[in-house]
């Protein structure tokens, strides 16, 4: 049992460096201009066109690190900051979600898996943290509540880790177009490359942090049972 609480905290120790240097990298490329003065939006409408992405909106949308591709309405919108920046930061966002775009577009299998557990994973989200609660304090008399909590948390954190390999492949995609597109050059691709790899760890990080969570009640329901 001890063993279990050590991977638990390990892992939020991940979590929370990762963030950091995360927040650090895209800072620091935040204030880095592309040599060709495009903006996140140029950036995004290019990559579109370069694919042959005909039917896909790029918008701009408030808030930060809003960005994401809604496959639903095919917009790619962004946030304030990048949509109207032209630092490699923003490039790299811009080229990231439209890699979402692409494999919309490609049928991509991880994405399919993904959209086909949604509604499920929403109606999980929405009572998992109550479920939860009300199994924790009457595991002695309903033990079974509990246990239904665990399962639908590990919905979700199944639902983590089907959208890793989205992720990374988004990111794999905007890197190639990056540099064969020549948005950037010698001294910035390493930079936007760095910024995507960065941006993929946001969601090694919450598919940890969301088994680690997992491990938690699994470790308390197994206690319980014990009694």
């Amino acid at each position: 049992m001890p063993s279990i609480y050590i991977i638990v905290i390990a892992f939020l120790l991940l979590s929370w460096a990762v963030q950091s240097g995360l927040k650090t990298r895209f800072n620091k490329y935040s204030k880095i201009r592309l040599p060709n003065g495009m903006t996140g939006r140029d950036v995004a409408e290019k990559m579109l066109r370069d694919y042959g992405i005909t039917g896909v909106k790029v918008e701009s949308v408030r808030g930060k690190l809003t960005d994401h591709y809604n496959p639903a309405t095919k917009t790619v919108n962004l946030s304030e900051p990048v949509f109207a920046s032209c630092s490699i930061a923003a490039a790299a966002v811009a080229a990231h979600e439209c890699g979402h775009a692409v494999q919309h577009a490609h049928a991509y299998h991880f994405l399919a898996m993904r959209s086909k557990l949604v509604p499920a994973v929403s109606f999980a989200s929405r009572w998992v943290q109550w479920v939860l609660l009300a199994g924790v304090l009457l595991l002695e008399t309903f033990p079974a509540l509990l246990l239904f909590g665990i399962g639908l948390f590990a919905l979700t954190t199944l639902f983590s880790f089907i959208t890793l390999p989205v992720e990374i492949n988004a990111s794999t995609r905007a890197v190639a177009w990056l540099e064969h597109a020549g948005i950037t050059d010698y001294d910035t691709q390493p930079k936007a490359k760095s910024a995507l790899r960065w941006a993929a760890y946001t969601y090694v990080v919450a598919a940890l942090g969301s088994l680690a969570i997992l491990l938690h009640y699994i470790m308390i329901f197994l206690g319980g049972q014990r009694r």
